[in-house]
């Protein structure tokens, strides 16, 4: 039981330090409550958190072979680069159109802003190989076995971590009444410069491995 505690506490650290630093995720969640209000994006941060149990869940399998087989991570990886190309693209092009027209309040319901997080967290590919080294490291330190308890808590950890993070970007950007607007419409080209940021940092890490 005590090894289940210390499982928790150190994964839901590792899980809140990494969804910290603004990023596609909680970015989204931030706008989403700037524009649709708290309850959207409450709902847009139960999607991610869900597809974060199922990542986690991955990891745990990815992570028992995972240093006999290194190209799972360098096949995730350059899947990654063309997805963060393209968001980059994209989150350009959308900041461009909301600059040249006024954004209109349109009401979007709950189940729409639900399965955007979930697809945002689906194509965030780095998440999977994040949570198979942290796996492996726990592992090494004695931390968790392969058992469904030591899983269990693993997942809960990863996905409650995150979330608890989304929620604070929630609440900090619903309060600012003042520099909403300014936020809603830079917003996107936030988006933009940081999915360039990962795409360089993603190209580096491939060639650094190879």
């Amino acid at each position: 039981m005590k090894h289940l505690i210390v499982l928790f506490f150190f994964t839901f650290s590792a899980a809140f330090m990494a969804t910290v630093p603004p990023g596609l995720l909680n970015l989204n969640a931030a706008k989403i409550s700037v524009k649709k209000g708290k309850i959207a994006a409450l709902y847009f941060s139960f999607g991610v958190m869900l597809v974060i149990f199922i990542q986690a869940y991955i990891a745990v399998i990815i992570s028992k072979y995972l240093y006999n087989n290194p190209y799972v991570i360098d096949i995730l990886l350059k899947i990654a680069i063309v997805i963060f190309a393209a968001l980059a693209i994209y989150f350009y092009v959308l900041a461009k159109k909301s600059r040249k027209k006024k954004i209109k309040t349109v009401k979007v319901s709950k189940k729409n802003s639900f399965f955007k997080g979930m697809l945002l967290a689906g194509i965030n590919l780095l998440t999977i190989p994040y949570y198979s080294g942290l796996n492996a490291a726990w592992k090494v330190s004695g931390w968790i076995k392969f058992e469904w308890q030591d899983i269990a808590v693993f997942i809960l950890a990863a996905g409650l971590g995150s979330f608890t993070v989304l929620y604070m970007y929630i609440i900090y950007f619903n309060r600012l009444e003042i520099k909403t607007d300014r936020f809603s419409k830079y917003s996107d080209y936030i988006l933009s410069v940081l999915m360039l940021v990962l795409f360089v940092i993603t190209l580096i890490r491939i060639f650094y491995t190879e």
